[in-house]
């Protein structure tokens, strides 16, 4: 697809500083643009994506910006032109395409950047009945010892104060597909080869739910959420579980300006859309397979009524 992948995000908080350490110790990496730590501004960079994580300081915590990797500028003209069907205005430069979606208050910008490579992760030898092919001694994900660090950022999933209009920008303006939906909730939307990329969600008020960040296997799973929590237990959200929608093991933590953050893998993935047949999920299938039962506050985050206060308060200033 012309679309491949998230380049990279910019999240707004009121507490700059706390929240970079917090995606530190995540084990994202300062970037070598960031400007120090008594800046208002933190860059932090993954693995393999590069920069991805770009915290500024906003009244209340919201994502700012998303940024869409497309090929080439007739991909650029492409994703203009839908937008402008829909009625949406849109800022153009020679390498990007920019919208505003109302119901998320992001701004997407879409732009020119080269695919993502990802060496290999090796295949651990697993034991199973009738096959052992490790055999005398320890299996390689307990004898990590080095710091967990993701591979990419995954997805973002966004609460809209209009759903339906935040799919509709999403899908038909700038050209993601639609991998699987929970009626009259949300839509998994990829611009990748991943199941999905962005999910939007019905909310009182726009807001960042939670970012997703791939790891190697789901031992990096539980070793990165085990170290956040030696830390401080009360970053425990929800986890160790699976999804069902995506596949993915998963793990969530909370950071200090209240979004959820993710440590994913072994997420679906679609190389052909003719061969992937979208979904439609109700009940527990909707939020996971296995492990224990999401906690209120992951589906009904508690600082909701003060973020619809704050964004109440910022529309009169």
């Amino acid at each position: 697809m012309p679309l491949h992948r998230l380049t990279r995000i910019t999240m707004g908080v009121p507490n700059v500083e706390q929240t970079a350490g917090y995606y530190r110790e995540f084990g994202l990496s300062p970037s070598h643009t960031d400007e120090g730590t008594n800046s208002t501004t933190h860059t932090l960079a993954t693995v393999d994506g590069g920069d991805q994580l770009r915290i500024v300081r906003t009244p209340r915590r919201r994502l700012v910006e998303l940024g869409v990797g497309a090929d080439d500028p007739d991909d650029l003209a492409r994703v203009a032109a839908r937008l402008d069907r829909l009625g949406i205005p849109v800022e153009r430069t020679a390498d990007t395409v920019s919208a505003r979606d109302r119901g998320t208050e992001a701004m997407v910008r879409v732009e020119i950047s080269p695919r993502l490579a990802q060496t290999p992760t090796p295949a651990p030898p697993l034991n199973a009945p009738g096959a052992t092919p490790r055999l005398h001694e320890r299996a390689p994900g307990i004898l990590r010892e080095q710091p967990v660090r993701p591979r990419k950022l995954g997805h973002v999933v966004l609460g809209s104060t209009d759903q339906e209009s935040s799919q509709r920008f999403f899908q038909e303006g700038i050209g993601f597909k639609v991998s699987d939906t929970v009626p009259g909730l949300a839509a998994f939307m990829r611009c990748s080869t991943d199941h999905h990329n962005v999910l939007v969600q019905q909310a009182p008020v726009a807001f960042l739910h939670h970012t997703s960040w791939q790891v190697d296997d789901v031992d990096e799973v539980g070793r990165g959420a085990t170290a956040m929590l030696d830390a401080d237990p009360d970053r425990h959200t929800w986890g160790l579980g699976r999804h069902h929608i995506g596949s993915n093991f998963f793990w969530y933590l909370k950071d200090p300006a209240g979004n959820f953050s993710e440590y994913y893998s072994d997420l679906d993935c679609i190389v052909d859309d003719a061969l992937w047949k979208p979904g439609v999920w109700e009940g527990a299938k909707a939020l996971w397979a296995w492990g224990p039962p999401p906690p209120p506050s992951f589906l009904d985050p508690e600082d909701l009524a003060g973020l619809m206060t704050g964004a109440h308060s910022t529309s009169r200033d």
